[in-house]
């Protein structure tokens, strides 16, 4: 436990789907800086420097360049682009699957949940559309890695080359679809692989996994959206009971086949995406992340090896949720018997009593299961949903899928998981208030895309009026501003060394610059059950700036009690975004217009808006000041715990001032009772 220290250009699109309206985004190509030839070498120890050997850099404004990456820098295996549709059955949109899978019920029907998630809108978001501009300006199409998961359609049709939108149709705008889920083959043969269904074909797996064998393309380790598809239009799912293939043909002609994949209730399949590396670096004998020479795939193709970005996947996969060990409350909902969260489909896609199809709604009774997975995917986004809508404006909105009453549904869906990640209790022990938040996540608290995104501790101390006489991470709505000084704060936070910064021209240290960011200076985010120090760091998620045993899930932040104190009130808050990363995105884009974009919009729609995951209220006892074990009085026992603990913060820190010394010492003396 310890104390908080006191420290203080509209995109020309191809023709595509009448059914689908224009999109609006600005040109990645909008503006030009002018091109100087530059090489950037690699040398002893990771030491980067500039050379004139004829390799192009973007100089821009400020006097930052461009790393010049290539696309071998940040290639992947697995399936490849394949933009001939004769030979390659191209990523249908979500519109063809309306007809039967939306409109009867916005909270079962998988369109109308899926539509307003964050995976529906994985290519149009506007947070992920400003960071895209910022990636490309950074590292030369760096862009290329990030659409390869936010933009399936658009990859496999060969329109990423430039790692920009530029060269979208209307449909790539369409995001992580239901065709595109419901083709991925799982990479690993044997334990859940594809079963072919009685009517079916034989088990094509094995054919599509070869060829990538052959091809040396088939994936290793997870992560980075090294995902395998099925090269035909064959739908795969859990399920082996559907009692009908209603689903037509494929655009080779083929009879589009229902195929059983166990793969697709596995967490492995979400980890395809949800473990992200930056292929451009790599690991040192010093455990330091360098750049790798440039214009080359990554040398050991290890996502163990690359400087990691997120580890959701991961830190599920070491924690003790992995056998299904942890709470049977259906916490986060879904209709099993015992509750029991093993899988990030439990908890992300709860099972509800629904049907798979429209004519559920018919009172078909063979349409309805007990064990249908809502397509919700409900996260910890808490607003671009919202600022998506306010961005098309109503009548658009309502035809892209997001209309208000879905909408409103899914905000309140992510609000709800967003209260059951944790816990929070309160005590006290003397002077001191004790504040315990549990992670109650399969993963670290909070998780995922980390520029931003950050839970803190808001301690209110009233004395008997109600007044308040004490306070700790204040969040002043007017300025979107956290008094993060004076409370606790779970968050991951990255920096450039100082041989990336020089390449770059860009100051080293702290920086929301994730392609160039290759050193982890802060992750102190509370650790899902069952973990280990060990397997953290094994990972690439190691704890920074904080310390936990093996198998803690919960943290303890004391706050000392102010004198006249009789009651507190604590609520844990988790924000989206903060000002300063959405300030960041709109200052550091000199490529387009998509920073400001999403800022006009952040600011439009409430800044991102903090939301309550717990709040609790606790009666104080009075204490007496240096009373340290609670017992009433100021003796030598109390003296005896204020030396054990001298010259550090906490417990004998009877002045506040983050340091316990001397003016304690004379404190407790003068209060001395005997």
């Amino acid at each position: 436990m310890h104390r908080p220290t006191l420290v203080p250009n509209e995109e020309q699109s191809k023709p595509s789907m009448k059914s689908m309206s224009p999109i609006r985004h600005e040109s990645d190509h909008s503006r030009r800086a002018p091109l100087l030839r530059r090489s950037l070498l690699l040398l002893g120890g990771g030491v980067l420097a500039l050379s004139s050997v004829g390799t192009m850099f973007a100089m821009r404004t400020g006097g930052q360049v461009t790393i010049p990456t290539t696309s071998a820098d940040f290639f992947e295996k697995g399936t490849q682009p394949q933009p001939d549709p004769e030979l390659f059955d191209q990523i249908l949109t979500s519109q063809n699957c309306t007809f039967c899978h939306s409109d009867y019920g916005i909270d079962v029907a998988p369109y109308d949940s899926w539509v307003t998630s964050m995976m529906g809108q994985s290519a149009n978001d506007p947070v992920f559309l400003a960071a895209l501009t910022i990636a490309n300006q950074d590292a030369n199409l760096a862009g290329m890695l990030c659409l390869r998961c936010h933009a399936p359609g658009a990859f496999i049709g060969g329109r990423t080359a430039s790692g920009t939108t530029a060269d979208f149709t209307t449909e790539d705008f369409d995001g992580i679809n239901c065709n595109f889920c419901h083709r991925v083959v799982n990479p690993v043969l044997g334990a859940g692989s594809a079963i072919a269904y009685p009517t079916g074909p034989a088990n094509p797996d094995n054919a599509i996994i070869a060829s990538l064998v052959s091809q040396n393309l088939l994936p290793s380790g997870a992560g980075n959206a090294r995902y395998v598809l099925d090269p035909q239009d064959n739908r795969r799912g859990p399920f082996s009971d559907v009692p009908q293939n209603l689903h037509g043909f494929s655009s080779s002609n083929n009879q589009v086949e229902l195929i059983t994949s166990p793969f697709h209730e596995k967490s492995e399949f979400c980890g395809t995406c949800h473990d992200v590396s930056n292929p451009a670096f790599s690991k040192n004998a010093k455990g330091q992340f360098v750049l790798n020479a440039l214009g080359k795939p990554h040398p050991t193709d290890n996502p163990a090896d690359m400087m990691p970005e997120q580890r959701t996947f991961s830190e599920w996969s070491i924690s003790d949720f992995v056998n299904g060990v942890g709470y049977a409350d259906h916490r986060f909902g879904g209709n099993d018997p015992d509750g029991v969260v093993s899988s990030c489909q439990d908890c992300h896609m709860p099972k509800v009593i629904a049907g798979g199809c429209v004519f559920y709604q018919y009172g078909e009774p063979w349409f309805e299961r007990p064990d249908m997975p809502q397509h919700s995917f409900a996260g910890s986004n808490s607003w671009v949903i919202r600022a998506l809508r306010e961005q098309y404006g109503p009548e658009e909105a309502d035809a892209r899928g997001l209309t208000q009453e879905r909408v409103d549904a899914a905000s309140a869906r992510n609000e709800t998981m967003i209260a059951n990640g944790s816990d929070m209790t309160l005590s006290q022990a003397g002077e001191n208030l004790i504040v315990r938040v549990t992670n109650q996540t399969g993963h670290k608290l909070p998780t995922g895309y980390p520029e931003g995104r950050r839970v803190w501790v808001h301690v209110r101390f009233l004395n008997e009026k109600g007044v308040v006489v004490g306070e700790h991470g204040a969040y002043d709505a007017l300025t979107a501003t956290l008094d993060a000084e004076s409370t606790k704060v779970y968050e991951c936070r990255f920096g450039m060394s100082s041989a990336v910064a020089k390449a770059a021209k860009l100051p080293a240290g702290e920086s929301f610059h994730l392609v160039l960011n290759n050193i982890l200076l802060k992750d102190n985010r509370i650790p899902p059950r069952g973990v280990t120090n060990a397997e953290l760091a094994s990972i690439g998620a190691p704890v920074v700036g904080a310390s936990y045993a093996d198998g803690q899930y919960w943290d303890d932040s004391l706050f000392a009690i102010p004198d006249g104190a009789t009651s507190a009130v604590v609520e844990t808050y988790l924000q989206t975004s903060s000002r300063e990363y959405m300030e960041f995105l709109r200052d550091a884009n000199v490529t387009d217009t998509r920073g400001q974009v999403v800022h006009d919009l952040y600011t439009a729609t409430g800044e991102s808006a903090p939301v309550i995951m717990d709040t609790a209220t606790i009666s104080l006892v009075p204490t007496l000041l240096g009373d340290l074990n609670g017992d009433g009085a100021v003796n030598a026992q109390d003296i005896a715990l204020l030396l054990n603990n001298w010259l550090g913060s906490g417990t004998g820190d009877l002045n506040n001032d983050g340091v316990v010394d001397a003016s304690d010492l004379t404190i407790m003396l003068n209060a001395w009772t005997g």
